[in-house]
This record gives C-alpha cells, structure tokens and sequence, in this order.
C-alpha cells in the first residue's frame, strides 16, 4: 500500500505544480485526512504509516523545485499549518509554539513536522498559491482570495476523494478592463 499511496501522491502533486503553474517560491497547502485515504470516517483511523506514503510522493516534487509545503493540521488544533520556518519567514507569519500529534493536529501535518529540516506552525495568515484537499479535510481558508478548482487525472488517493485548486489575481475593473492572461 505504501508505494502505491507514495506514487498517486506524487503523480497529483505533480500535475498540481503543472496546471498551477507553480514557481519557485511558491506554497501550497496540503490537507490531508489518512482515515479518508484508508476508507474511515475522517477523524476516526488517524494513520501515520499512510501519512508517511503520502508525504514521501508530494514534498519531493515540491522540494525539488523550490515550492514550500504548508501541511494543514486538524480542527484539534484549529487548522494552523506546518510548514518550513525559512517559508514561514519569507511570508511574514507569526510562528505559534505547537508540535503536531497523530490525533493532535492528525498523521499528515505530524509527519511534515517530522519530515521538515526546520519546522515551524502557524496559525493564520497563509495565502497558498494552490492546494490539495485529500478527503475532505476544508483548505480554502488558507488560500488567495480566488481558488480556481482544477481537475486532474486523479480523483482519489487511496479510498479519499481529492480536490485541487490554483489561485489566480482578482479581476478588476468590469467590462471594459483588459487583463494579462499569463496571470489567469
């Protein structure tokens, strides 16, 4: 099973990164409930063993070419996120003292935690450039003000729907207004 989760993570983080257009320096947001990807209730089989598969497919892809994770923790924790400290920094967040825990903060964000070089939590203020919700777990608050949902050949990892969004500038200006279509 891990090798399976590991490769359909990296494949929709990698096709993310694509239909986003993602750069370096860039952030997405992950959510990410492992009861979901298990066939559970959300909440109810918190597994690190599946987070661990689903962090080794998508960070790569994301390290790599220099675009920061921000892994969403559970409503224990009121949905802060983990994210590298240099990230956190760069973007002017307010790091908040809090070390994840599989059903504190649930399996994925505690995983990212490990996972990080320097690992930081941050409770608001995030404004990611894309995300990926994978079983439901509600990231739009930690997007830019326009979340344009993306499809993309997968829409499960494991047994966990998965939804994905790009964030694009806001159009201004009516009917008359030109716009630069590299930004759309």
């Amino acid at each position: 099973m891990y090798d399976t989760l590991k490769a359909e993570a990296r494949k929709a983080m990698s096709e993310l990164v694509e239909a986003a257009r993602l750069k370096e320096g860039d952030l997405v947001v992950v959510g990410c409930s492992s009861s979901e990807v298990a066939g559970r209730d959300i909440g109810s089989y918190s597994s690190v063993d599946i987070a661990e598969a689903l962090f080794d497919g998508l960070y790569p892809v994301l390290e790599e070419r220099g675009i920061y994770l921000a892994a969403q923790c559970c409503e224990h924790l009121n949905r802060a996120l983990i994210l590298e400290a240099e990230a956190a920094e760069k973007r002017g967040l307010d790091v908040v003292n809090v070390v994840p825990q599989p059903k504190a903060g649930g399996s994925f964000a505690t995983t990212a935690y490990r996972g990080f070089r320097h690992p930081a939590a941050v409770e608001g203020g995030v404004r990611a450039d894309a995300g990926m919700d994978i079983g439901g777990t509600l990231i739009g608050m930690h997007l830019m003000p326009v979340a344009v949902p993306i499809r993309l050949s997968l829409s499960r990892i494991g047994e966990a729907i998965v939804l994905y969004a790009r964030t694009r500038p806001k159009y201004i200006g009516g009917e008359r207004a030109h716009y630069d279509e590299t930004l759309a």
